[in-house]
């Protein structure tokens, strides 16, 4: 999704869901999740206290080798942060919405984050520098892309702690995980995360039955349809389940930013777009894909009328190591 609809939606999720779509400090125990740090995968050539770390809005240096309290400035990075077993004691939220749990923890990892007794550190897109503060991190990661970028607060927040913050709109959750993992020292739990997963692409893909026509993944907006590309997260992980996944038509559909992972068609060019294809439709909730696909312009395509419509979940909006799990879930139980 782009940054855009990312940010339309999670605006409108109080009233999308009164309607309808990167932690708990443990009370008096917040280095609970920092003692887990030894074991969770810690490279050991680290003799240093300290280390500099490049990151994407510039150079931090004195962050600690082995960092005990984390907070994250990103509810997306956290996500990503999880999966690493980082010792994450809060982290921003969103408002509520069908795609969060009641705190607005994003619920491919909202368990995760409940069993690492993650706390809220603050609800809303701007970082609230006191209360970071107030949870005295030794160690801050943002994002620096999407609706919570937190760019214009890194010279804030850094008084308060070294601070990283990441674009996650460009790389593959795989790179952003390594990245984490060397600038954490996290490597090998890293390297684990990612081999897990492509264990599981492959017993998926040896088990389930790819149709012949390709597959386009697809989101209905009302007044247009998005289509992400071969290029995007989920086309690149439909692809290596061994799905086509199809190419939009070059030059007819809008882009932003020169982005190459989705672009955006008019509402009437639906059929000349999907043509045969399968719909895959990505963060719909089951009454948005019933909706849009008895419109005059969706109703009529043949993956309509030959029942070839899926639901990859509301989670799949932007990949992560929970959410691309569990699309490879959705994807074994419709084609298994």
């Amino acid at each position: 999704m782009n940054g855009r609809q990312l940010r339309t939606r999670f605006k409108g999720a109080a009233v999308a869901v009164a309607g309808l779509l990167a932690l708990t400090a443990c009370g008096g125990g917040g280095d609970t999740a920092a003692d887990k740090g030894a074991g969770n995968g810690r490279s050991d050539k680290a003799a240093a206290t300290t280390r500099s770390v490049e990151h994407d809005a510039g150079t931090t240096e004195k962050v600690p080798a082995q960092p005990k309290r984390i907070v994250s400035v990103s509810v997306t990075m956290t996500g990503h942060l999880l999966a690493l077993d980082a010792p994450v004691i809060a982290s921003q939220a969103t408002p509520p919405s069908v795609i969060t749990d009641k705190q607005g923890f994003f619920t491919q990892w909202s368990d995760a984050a409940a069993k690492n007794s993650v706390k809220v550190a603050y609800q809303g897109f701007e970082p609230d520098v006191e209360k970071v503060l107030a949870l005295k991190p030794d160690l801050i990661i943002g994002a620096s892309s999407g609706a919570e970028n937190a760019e214009k607060f890194y010279d804030k927040l850094s008084v308060v702690a070294p601070t990283l913050l990441y674009r996650h709109d460009d790389v593959s959750w795989q790179d952003l995980t390594a990245r984490l993992g060397k600038d954490l020292g996290l490597e090998k739990r890293a390297s684990e995360v990612v081999a897990a997963h492509e264990k599981r692409v492959g017993e998926v893909k040896a088990a389930i039955t790819v149709p012949t026509q390709s597959a386009a993944l697809v989101r209905d907006n009302q007044s247009a349809m998005t289509v992400f590309t071969p290029e995007s997260a989920q086309g690149r992980l439909l692809t290596s389940l061994g799905f086509t996944v199809l190419e939009p038509p070059a030059g007819k559909g809008q882009t932003q930013g020169g982005r190459s992972d989705f672009a955006e068609f008019s509402q009437e060019k639906v059929a000349d777009t999907a043509k045969d294809s399968s719909l895959l439709f990505v963060s719909h909730t089951p009454e948005e894909i019933t909706a849009a696909t008895a419109r005059p312009v969706w109703k009529d395509l043949a993956a309509v009328e030959d029942k070839r419509v899926y639901d990859l979940g509301l989670d799949t909006f932007r990949l992560d190591y929970y959410s691309a799990g569990n699309l490879i879930d959705k994807i074994e139980k419709a084609f298994g």
